[in-house]
């Protein structure tokens, strides 16, 4: 696995596949058991003080001090993470106005929304300028405005050069935030892509059916045509559903695949049904 300097990464898979576990060897918090891994140059675990100095973990249970204001939690954690006092007050204002968090930063922690608990946090990560932003989950369990909202901070932070690395359960998350996702099952890497490579890799467009035994049965394919000709068959029942293809389903896909080969998939370029 290699990640690209100014990208966004998104890690996607089912509840257990690993994506947790892999950030957290990332973020230097478990130390790997076999493999190599290096970001910027320097290596797990022999360089962990070196790497922390280039990264920034927004965890997906969200760890402010609840008690004290907004203000004072961004810039405990500049003293946390070693930033010069004189830039402390400077880098908090400076972070705050961009994340929208000046109206609200003398707010104690406690009195905020789920959305801007999360901005405070990644503020907090933000404020050594990370050269990497790790986000394990980052709206899980927020609305969605304050979903959209994010998406729009995460979007500013990369367009400013920040590579960011998120985990996902949402479909739609990685397919309007990431430039290449990796689909984990079981522990291993089974696809890798940007969404549209990995969406066309099974075909563009799903005819999604009733299969007879009160399941929902999907076939794929390549263009429009050829899916409302098999949805004619159907003889206009209402059942029948043609719509574009998702990442949902490449992820279901593989995990027949990787059902039918008894876990023997180890990377898919293009996938065929």
């Amino acid at each position: 696995m290699k990640v690209r300097p100014g990208e966004i990464y998104g890690f996607f898979g089912p509840n257990g596949a690993g994506k947790t576990t892999m950030i957290r060897v990332l973020t230097t918090f478990l130390r790997p058991v076999s493999g190599t891994v290096s970001i910027g140059g320097f290596g797990i675990p022999s360089e962990n003080k070196e790497i922390r100095k280039m990264i920034g973990f927004v965890q997906q249970m969200i760890s402010l001090d609840k008690d004290i204001s907004v203000r004072e939690n961004i810039i405990c954690h500049g003293y946390l993470q070693k930033v010069p006092k004189k830039d402390i007050r400077t880098r908090m204002e400076s972070i705050s106005a961009v994340l929208g968090l000046t109206p609200f930063l003398d707010y104690t922690v406690i009195k905020l929304s789920g959305g801007w608990k999360r901005k405070t946090a990644i503020a907090c990560a933000l404020m050594h300028d990370p050269k990497v932003l790790f986000l394990d989950e980052p709206t899980a369990g927020l609305d969605t405005q304050s979903r959209h909202m994010l998406w729009d901070m995460i979007r500013q932070l990369n367009s400013a050069g920040t590579t960011i690395f998120l985990t996902t359960h949402y479909i739609e998350e990685a397919e309007n935030l990431c430039d290449r996702v990796a689909i984990l099952n079981n522990g291993k890497m089974v696809a890798l892509g940007s969404p549209k490579e990995l969406c066309d890799g099974i075909g563009r467009f799903a005819v999604e059916y009733d299969g007879g035994d009160h399941s929902r049965r999907y076939n794929y394919f390549p263009d429009w045509d050829e899916a409302k000709r098999f949805v004619s068959e159907f003889g206009g029942n209402d059942s029948v559903l043609l719509r574009k293809t998702t990442l949902e389903d490449v992820k279901e896909r593989l995990r027949e695949l990787y059902l039918e080969a008894e876990g023997k998939i180890e990377e898919i370029g293009t996938l065929k049904s």
